[in-house]
């Protein structure tokens, strides 16, 4: 039983110095029963992260999201659908798991300091002076008609033979890092909108992987393991049940890592504010339709983005599999999961299917799931635009400042489309963007 209190005075010299600091304590030879971190600051005149590390692995991330967190190998997490782990509990975001002896740390984010010190601390304690561990809100009840196969929005859409089109999101957040809902409560709300499968992409941590299991099936949805990889100078996602990718290591780093592991990992809103992709690596895979687009969907700067992933003699090369991604934190941002939809052609509603589906390029991207709104697919080398009278077809980027343009007229049209003339969207006569494929 200990109790410690580390006092520290940061300012940007600490941050310039490195963007991640070390508080390092000893968990005894005889282990622990339960410990519990705080941190305290001036909120409002710095932004500092909050993680934890064992002797051993990594234990988890709260990001700027909590000052507090706790974990207790001898507590039985609150019955959840299925969403124990049965390694006594944690606060969502860590591992839950014994508290292994040795030399473990409290790693801090360094994310914004002031040019004068500020008064940081950080107080540990173990044993009966740690506190509980918080939990999740009740899980909501599973809906009624789940388990009904193919796609609840019941969209007819044209796929290769085989293949069937699934919508869903790539991008949500849940109490695990900085959402507002748990997993089940995310769940659910995503099966309110109707999507096959969600990728739930929580911050520098994979804490809410075991629990993916249990939820999708109480939810009849594809829960996809992800990781929002998170830095100053950009995100990414890392697909697949691959472990935890370190966040503090190069971006360069990341790609080989999710690669060796058998996992996919896409640039994230590479345009946005202040967390834009600033790192010299591409990937495969480009989170291309972000929600912050749709504050002006007329806005052509991901099109330019785009254009300069090619050569300087106006080459594509080999462009990226597009994404979408809602970023989905709470409800409070008044948009629901699955805006945009990201619709996959894959064998059927596995994670494995999925994240082949989107390896193999087979993904397009629309505002909404449906019904009716318009949507933009491959069959071959043909494009069918589905739910589109009256829209604008537009092929490939500006080639001298000339679209290439074609009206779309009924409800289901087909179009020859070779993928190297792409890519592709629908736009409304405003040019508000309503769809995209390769």
């Amino acid at each position: 039983m200990t109790f410690e209190e580390r006092r520290l005075r940061l300012s940007v010299d600490d941050q310039i110095e490195g963007r991640y600091l070390e508080v390092p304590f000893e968990i005894p030879g005889r282990g622990a029963d339960a410990l519990e971190v705080t941190l305290a600051y001036d909120r409002d005149a710095a932004v500092i992260d909050l993680g934890c590390r064992d002797p051993e692995r990594w234990r988890g991330w709260s990001g700027g999201a909590r000052s507090r967190f706790a974990i207790d190998p001898g507590a039985q997490p609150v019955a959840n659908l299925g969403t124990g782990t049965g390694r006594g509990a944690a606060t969502p975001g860590y591992e839950p798991g014994e508290l292994v002896p040795g030399a473990w740390a409290v790693v801090l984010g360094l994310h914004r300091l002031p040019a004068e010190p500020v008064d940081v601390t950080v107080t540990i304690a173990t044993g009966s002076d740690a506190g509980p561990v918080e939990d999740d809100p009740p899980a909501p009840p599973p809906p009624s008609g789940t388990g009904t196969g193919r796609t609840r929005l019941g969209r007819d859409l044209p796929a290769p033979d085989g293949l069937t089109w699934y919508a869903g999101d790539l991008h949500a957040h849940t109490t695990h890092s900085d959402g507002t809902l748990s997993i089940a409560q995310l769940a659910s709300a995503a099966v309110g909108r109707g999507l096959d499968f969600l990728a739930v992409t929580d911050h520098n941590t994979v804490s809410h992987h075991a629990h993916l299991p249990g939820v999708g099936a109480a939810y009849d949805l594809c829960l996809l393991p992800g990781q929002e990889v998170t830095t100053h100078a950009g995100h990414a996602n890392a697909f697949g049940d691959i472990g935890w990718v370190d966040f503090r290591r190069p971006a360069r780093q990341w790609l080989s890592d999710v690669e060796a592991r058998g996992g996919l990992l896409s640039v994230n809103h590479p345009l946005q504010d202040d967390c834009g992709w600033q790192f010299p690596v591409r990937t495969g895979f480009l989170e291309l339709w972000h929600i912050s687009w749709f504050l002006d969907l007329t806005a052509t700067g991901p099109w330019a983005y785009l254009r300069g992933l090619g050569s300087s003699d106006g080459d594509p090369g080999t462009r990226p599999v597009f994404l979408g991604g809602s970023d989905f934190h709470t409800p409070d941002q008044g948009y629901p999961p699955g805006t945009p939809t990201t619709w996959v052609a894959a064998a059927d509603r596995s994670p494995e299917a999925i994240l082949d589906a989107i390896r193999q390029g087979r993904t397009a991207v629309s505002r909404f799931p449906g019904p009716n709104e318009p949507v933009l697919v491959r069959v071959g080398d043909d494009l069918v635009a589905v739910d589109a009278d009256g829209t604008v077809l537009v092929e490939g980027l500006p080639d001298g400042g000339t679209d290439r343009r074609r009206r779309v007229r009924g409800d289901r049209v087909t179009f020859s489309a070779p993928r190297e003339q792409g890519p592709y969207r629908l736009e409304a006569a405003d040019r508000t963007l309503l769809a995209i494929s390769a």
